[in-house]
């Protein structure tokens, strides 16, 4: 390693910033997802160098992939992950043409372009470089879902199939971070809070039930609610936000459905199923609560060997002081890395978390180079 460089034989090299403009060029926006088309695409380039592929779908067009290459080992291999499916472009216009993949100033502009195909394309880039080391060590295993916007319904199926995942060592979910490692991150646990009521018409509301009114003392209640348990060292405490509150079909009748939108960040040591029991009883029989999204957390102790092996790597890359810190959104770590036994699993990938999501989303095309290095010697370490 000379400075920020990374090096290591190179086989067949991919330009990843290239692979990445190709993969924004895929609409994968979900809903609807339709991720088969981009998924394929991944997957010839993998076969190409060696690896052994197969195709995994949820849905209609909603396909995962699962590449590996490397030996039967005493040491499992090394798991690159990232998902293929996109946000939609939301209300605002762009000022560019978000599917173009165009570089301004050294950013390339485009949905998914940070969130998160910058990232796929950098652990495919250099996996592929190296892969006659690789193939002759325990290897690594690609996992690309689809799905993972919506509550990681493509890493939920593939960990529900049977040999599909097989065993890996550890995990590098390349979500967007900047390329700065981070060591896990709170649950999310979505809830739809529902009220029934009795219609009647708004002159004479003594004759219904007011589904709204039940649905304001839940909201009340939720503003006061206390998960009583002790803060994380490094995540802090879990939230709780009221997002939406709906209710009633016009203004002169007595509604008689209400719904109330519950966002839960959990922590480590917190199970969702517990919380929403808890959050059940404590709104009581006035209330029906039914999840939307479950993902649980993940959190990696920083002084795990393997996880003190990349932030010595990402201080010399980066050339500062790597501290513990956890990404603010979900992963799919939270279906694979039960999946996987509960291995170290690190988040660091080269787009912007600030720019996920946002209208005229961009990278930095000099952060999926730097990426590119960073996994290429993560690999590359792993299998020797």
């Amino acid at each position: 390693m000379v400075g920020n460089k990374i090096d290591a034989p190179i086989d067949a090299p991919i330009d990843a910033v290239e692979l990445t403009r190709q993969l924004v060029q895929f609409n994968t926006i979900n809903p609807p997802g339709n991720e088969q088309a981009c998924a394929e695409h991944l997957g010839s380039i993998l076969e190409q160098s060696g690896f052994r592929v197969s195709y995994h779908a949820f849905g209609p067009g909603r396909t995962s992939l699962v590449a590996r290459i490397g030996e039967e080992s005493e040491r499992s291999p090394l798991c690159f992950t990232g998902h293929i499916d996109t946000v939609p472009l939301g209300h605002k216009d762009w000022s560019v043409d978000p599917f173009a993949a165009d570089i301004v100033d050294g950013k390339m502009f485009g949905r998914g372009t940070s969130d998160m195909k910058s990232g796929v394309a950098a652990f495919v880039a250099a996996v592929t470089s190296i892969a006659s080391i690789l193939e002759k060590g325990p290897g690594v295993v690609l996992v690309i879902t689809a799905g993972e916007e919506t509550g990681c319904e493509g890493a939920f199926h593939l960990a529900e199939l049977d040999g599909v995942l097989g065993s890996a060592g550890a995990i590098v979910v390349a979500e967007p971070t900047s390329n700065y490692p981070f060591v896990g991150h709170k649950g999310a646990l979505w809830l739809k809070a529902h009220t029934d009521g009795v219609t009647a018409h708004g002159s004479m509301p003594e004759f219904g039930v007011n589904a709204i009114y039940k649905a304001a003392r839940a909201v009340s209640k939720l503003e006061d609610f206390d998960f009583n348990v002790a803060r994380h060292d490094v995540m802090g405490g879990p939230t709780l936000n009221v997002g939406t509150l709906q209710g009633g079909l016009n203004v002169n009748s007595v509604p008689d459905y209400a719904e109330v939108g519950i966002d839960v960040r959990t922590i480590p040591g917190q199970k969702n199923a517990d919380v929403a029991d808890h959050l059940a009883t404590y709104l009581g029989d006035e209330v029906t609560i039914q999840p939307i999204v479950n993902v649980e957390g993940v959190w990696t102790n920083p002084g795990d060997d393997w996880m003190q092996e990349v932030f010595g790597l990402m201080e010399s890359v980066l050339n500062e002081p790597i501290t513990s810190q956890t990404a603010s959104y979900f992963t799919d770590a939270s279906a694979l890395t039960p999946a996987y036994g509960g291995v170290p699993t690190v988040i660091l990938g080269p787009g912007e978390a600030s720019m996920a999501h946002q209208t005229d989303e961009y990278c930095f095309v000099s952060r999926i180079e730097q990426a590119v290095g960073v996994y290429r010697e993560l690999a590359k370490r792993w299998s020797l």
